[in-house]
């Protein structure tokens, strides 16, 4: 038998091997001056015995012998006519042979696949544990026995993947991360700050659907309160809220430490990312650097607080206050949300304070100092697209959690928080395909409802006809008029609050003084009784926000972002896309004889045509060539700054009674205050 390569000849006899049921090996081989194989042996695995070592004489633990000086074996050598031919082939064995349960064990014909290999990668960037991905595999092969390999063969494939992170270090690996992502989609744009050992201090990144998004939704909500990777560093989630009322990341960052010149630098970062576009407005807790940081960058913006760090902050610094009173709540609820005038405001708060006898709190004179940016009669006519608290940017974390552990070092990070953007975007997609295929239903078959029904999205359409229902339930009274303009007294059922509606006939223009249509973007209840007291049927088309609208988006965003996989991914969706297919197949193929003797041969001829291609066109082969777009510095990344280390390390070794100690220490119980019906 004759074969044209070196590779055949061994592919040959290990095909032979696992039939019979032993493993194989390259033994010897004599080469040509000019490199070609002349003579080639291929042997037993068990070919040869352990030679004896002293410096392991005296060990406690030996591996188990697995060569016995098996004298199986194949010689080729080369003819002249440049095939290598077999010469030499010895059949016996001096052991036992696998039996073929135990086949798909032996070494020299277990191997992961580079379909598997994506998989696998796919599978770790998604949170799956070993064991849950050979186990998909399984299942997919049709047991273990069929995957190709053996479950510590995968185990080591990973660890060696891990160690070779490891081994190129953080700093680089974050590099690598940042310029293939923006080989795979031109619009991603990152920033990496340096200090003079080149050591990465503060890092931006965003894609470019989060570019886009921003171009649309840009009412931001900013917050700085995780922390989530091995080096302890501040997790800054730019997020906002789209037409659908679900949360959309404008962009992100991972910061040395929460002073101003970290802020500043990542202020003025997202806004060169955002082509200088302003946000609207800012909230974020009370942090007196970023507060700075914002006041010089975005001078444009309104800065709110975080109404739920205020009223968490109330419940710890007044609890005695919240425990000795339940009204005490609502009363301050109204202080943040309720009134309209400044004058009125003053004299609420000054109530409560005499009323719980709080005047000398210190904890609330610092909020007070700070009350342009936290209280409502402040901040009404501030668009804030109905966020009134950081608990978007918050939720961003609390699902963190379930995606990121404290051990991931900073490769994991990213892959989990890119697994995260897209759930959320695929989230979004989901309510874009249920939003066209239902329609709303409406509590009165009127025509303002038809026409909001038609033109906002569902949410938005829900928090509208709660508005326009509560119409019927309020008086309006007529208390001044003139040429230009009538101004209504409006307040629910002839008593509660009053507001006052002015309302212009010439333009259809209405402006209440609660403000709703400024900072949440729908008219009000009392705007609406004015718009029915006036037989108008329709909302007013400059009262239609169109960030609000079904169409709030203009064109397909998917297709104008277009993502690129490598060639990795590549292959792994191929995989998929191939195994669904055959798996079709196979189900219908099964079901008689006749249709199943056709898919083999098919599949057989298949086969043969696919390793013909194989071998002529070197499929596989190719490596992407990563480039970056963007001018940089190209210093030479030495790895990430951490801080210096406060106490004593995390790993000590701990002694038997302060282990006792720790088991034993229970931790306090905690008080917890019920504030979301405030909210």
């Amino acid at each position: 038998m004759n074969f044209d390569g070196d590779d055949n000849a061994y592919e040959f006899y290990k095909s032979y091997a696992h039939s019979v049921g032993f493993s194989v090996k390259k033994h010897q081989i004599k080469r040509t001056k000019e490199g070609q194989v002349k003579r080639r042996t291929y042997s037993c695995s068990k070919q040869g015995k352990k030679g004896f070592d002293k410096r392991r004489e005296h060990v406690a633990f030996e591996r188990p012998i697995l060569r016995v000086g098996c004298l199986a074996r194949m010689t080729c050598q080369l003819k002249n006519d440049g095939m290598l031919e077999i010469i030499s082939f010895e059949e016996n064995h001096n052991h036992d042979l696998a039996p073929t349960p135990m086949k798909h064990m032996l070494r020299s014909n277990r191997k992961i696949s580079y379909a598997q290999k994506a998989i696998a990668d796919d599978a770790e960037k998604a949170g799956l544990s070993i064991k849950k991905t050979i186990d998909l595999l399984a299942v997919q092969n049709g047991g273990r026995e069929h995957n190709g390999f053996l479950d510590k063969d995968y185990q080591n494939y990973i660890g060696t993947k891990r160690k070779a992170t490891m081994i190129k270090g953080d700093g680089q690996a974050i590099m690598d991360y940042f310029r293939k992502a923006q080989a795979e989609d031109p619009s991603f744009f990152y920033l990496v700050q340096l200090d003079d050992d080149d050591l990465i201090m503060n890092m931006f990144w965003a894609d470019g659907r989060s570019i886009i998004d921003y171009k649309y939704f840009g009412d931001v909500c900013f917050d700085t309160t995780y922390r989530t990777n091995e080096y302890g560093r501040p997790f800054a989630p730019f997020v906002g809220v789209n037409h659908l009322k679900q949360t959309v990341i404008f962009g992100a960052a991972l910061l040395y430490d929460e002073t101003i010149t970290s802020f500043k630098w990542l202020f003025e970062t997202f806004l060169t990312t955002m082509a200088g576009n302003q946000p609207k407005t800012i909230l974020t807790d009370q942090s007196a650097a970023m507060a700075k940081a914002i006041e010089e960058v975005f001078t444009e913006s309104h800065h709110r607080l975080c109404i739920w760090h205020i009223y968490q902050n109330a419940a710890k610094h007044l609890s005695h206050v919240f425990n000795a009173s339940d009204q005490f709540a609502k009363d301050f609820s109204a202080c943040v949300y309720d009134y309209e005038d400044e004058e009125e405001w003053y004299k609420g708060w000054d109530d409560m304070l005499t009323k719980y006898n709080l005047r000398n709190n210190e904890w609330l004179e610092g909020i007070f100092s700070m009350r342009e940016k936290w209280a409502m009669v402040y901040g009404r006519h501030m668009f804030t697209a109905d966020m009134m608290s950081t608990q978007r940017s918050e939720s961003i974390n609390s699902v963190l959690k379930k995606y990121l552990k404290p051990k991931h070092n900073m490769t994991y990070f990213f892959d989990h928080y890119a697994r995260l953007v897209e759930d959320r975007r695929y989230q979004e997609l989901l309510a874009e395909f249920k939003m066209r295929d239902t329609i709303p239903v409406l509590q009165a078959n009127v025509e303002m409802l038809r026409q909001a029904s038609k033109v906002y999205t569902p949410k938005v359409f829900k928090m509208f006809q709660e508005e326009f229902v509560k119409v019927l339930d309020y008086t309006i009274d007529k208390i001044n008029k003139n040429e230009v303009r009538v101004e209504y007294k409006v307040r629910y059922a002839g008593r509660g609050t009053e507001h006052f509606v002015q309302f212009e006939s010439s333009s259809q223009a209405v402006d209440c003084s609660c403000k709703k249509f400024e900072f949440v973007g729908i008219l009000c209840t009392h705007a609406l009784k004015v718009l029915d007291k006036k037989n108008i049927k329709q909302i007013p088309r400059r009262y239609i926000l169109k960030r609000w609208t079904k169409d709030a988006k203009d064109g397909d965003l998917r297709s104008s972002v277009r993502v690129q996989g490598s060639s990795e991914k590549l292959i792994g969706k191929r995989y998929c896309n191939l195994h669904y297919n055959f798996r079709e197949i196979s189900t219908l193929a099964a079901e008689n004889d006749a249709m199943y003797e056709h898919a083999s041969e098919v599949f057989s001829n298949l086969l043969k045509d696919l390793q013909g291609m194989r071998t002529c066109s070197d499929v596989g082969t190719s490596h992407e060539e990563l480039c970056s777009n963007h001018e940089e510095d190209h210093r030479v990344v030495a790895g990430v700054k951490t801080k210096a280390t406060v106490g004593r390390p995390k790993g000590r070794i701990k002694g038997a009674l302060e282990l006792r100690k720790s088991h034993k220490v229970q931790s306090k119980p905690q008080v917890h205050f019920d504030l979301s019906f405030l909210l």
